[in-house]
């Protein structure tokens, strides 16, 4: 076959077109008949995809009664319906490039949400404490493994507009989470059931397993390991770098204080004498708070060093949750979302520290994973805690009143979340 018909593969390729492979430029598409995928396209595949990774955790909170009445669960045991998601989220994220290295980060991205559309599934029919459990685990496995891959999509397809496109992701976990606290408590109300209500999310995994297919039609067939980095720009593993730690550990507290409030705000108010359709309201304020501020910081955070964001929704964190803590039927309906849009935009910042840290698509991965897991493993403590707490003392004074701490020490990390010199000086 001569030269110029020979098949174009990645080890054969001129070095300036490897490295544009790597970068995200690729000079073909696995199908050659699409066109390219354009930005538009990849915000509403996006969205799609986002919307279906919160549903199956947050709908537990408006379900927890029913489902502690049906299965004779005590606070501590019923925490561990949103703690396990959260746990594996964390303990799936450092494995999930190499899965992606391995078999391709489409058919990885493609396997984990039908995992996570089969589990919702199988939880609306659970017959057992140990299936619901199960059926849990599957759920947090499938968010686990996209989750930590879309922000290595973002890096290499559009590596000019990783703050806006993470900032419509984090706000599109959000929207999915609104739709899930909104509808699953009155759902199951229409029902006379929970299992309805739980399982009626399995349709955003069918629209999120469409959206991705039609990505994997334009970009090429990749995954972490396809093409090398230059020469020039070393594959800096995170665990060695202090940045990436602090990275971590903001996260982490951050997600300690989402799955807290997520799992427990309105079984708490409830307790507090608010009825359950208000409990639900609340609850859906603050997954419409957090979807705002997601959008919000996404949008006002335009440069590397996003220490006064940080600063500014880590304050707000924390005077809402000391407020809460102190009188919490003091203006739930104001300081609840005040406390949310402080998580949304945290989180949104959490999500770009990796990106900002980073110079090429397998950092992009191997960071986000890093602080990803740590974040997530270490956020499944914030439904414990409100749990036991709740358990032990009788009432959620004191889980309110850790939460208050958690968003000090998130408050304290902002100034050590400076610019890293050594990844703005790659290109």
């Amino acid at each position: 076959m001569p030269a110029s018909c020979a098949p174009l593969h990645k080890g054969n390729l001129p070095r300036n077109d490897a490295v544009k492979l790597h970068s995200g430029q690729s000079s073909s598409s696995a199908h050659p008949h699409e066109k390219p995928l354009s930005l538009s396209a990849a915000l509403i595949c996006i969205i799609l995809v986002a919307i279906d990774l919160r549903p199956g955790i947050v709908s537990i909170g408006p379900l927890l009664p029913l489902l502690r009445e049906t299965f004779g669960l005590s606070n501590a045991q019923a925490s561990l319906l949103t703690a396990i998601p959260a746990i594996l989220m964390g303990g799936l994220a450092f494995p999930t490039p190499w899965l992606a290295t391995r078999f391709g980060r489409d058919n990885v991205i493609l396997a984990a949400l039908a995992i996570l559309t089969l589990a919702t599934l199988c939880r609306a029919f659970a017959n057992s404490w140990i299936v619901l459990l199960l059926a849990t685990a599957g759920i947090g496995a499938g968010i686990a493994v996209v989750g930590a891959l879309i922000a290595g999509f973002v890096k290499k397809s559009f590596p000019r507009h990783t703050s806006l496109l993470m900032g419509v992701y984090a706000m599109s976990l959000g929207l999915g989470s609104t739709l899930a606290a909104g509808s699953a408590g009155p759902i199951a109300t229409a029902t006379a059931s929970w299992r309805f209500s739980s399982g009626i999310f399995a349709i955003f995994g069918l629209t999120a397993i469409a959206a991705w297919l039609y990505i994997s039609r334009r970009e090429p067939a990749t995954s972490l390991g396809d093409a090398p980095a230059p020469a020039s720009v070393p594959h800096r593993r995170p665990w060695g770098y202090p940045a990436a730690w602090f990275a971590a550990l903001y996260v982490a507290t951050n997600n300690i204080l989402f799955f807290g409030f997520i799992a427990w705000t309105a079984t708490m108010y409830r307790e507090l004498g608010v009825s359950n359709a208000q409990a639900s309201t609340l609850l859906a304020s603050f997954t419409i708070a957090f979807m705002i501020g997601n959008l919000t910081a996404g949008l006002i955070s335009r440069n590397t060093d996003r220490r006064r964001v940080i600063t500014v929704f880590a304050g707000l964190v924390l005077i809402g949750s000391v407020i809460t803590a102190h009188v919490p039927l003091l203006m739930p309906y104001l300081f609840i979302p005040v406390i949310a849009f402080g998580i949304g935009g945290s989180f949104t910042l959490g999500m770009t520290l990796p990106l900002d840290h980073t110079a090429t698509v397998g950092e992009a991965n191997t960071w986000t994973a890093f602080v990803m897991g740590i974040g997530y493993s270490t956020g499944a403590i914030g439904p414990l805690i409100f749990g036991h707490a709740r358990d032990l003392t009788g009432s959620f004074t004191a889980p309110l009143w850790v939460m208050g701490g958690v968003a000090v020490v998130m408050l304290s990390l902002a100034p050590f979340l400076k610019p890293d010199r050594e990844a703005k000086a790659h290109p």
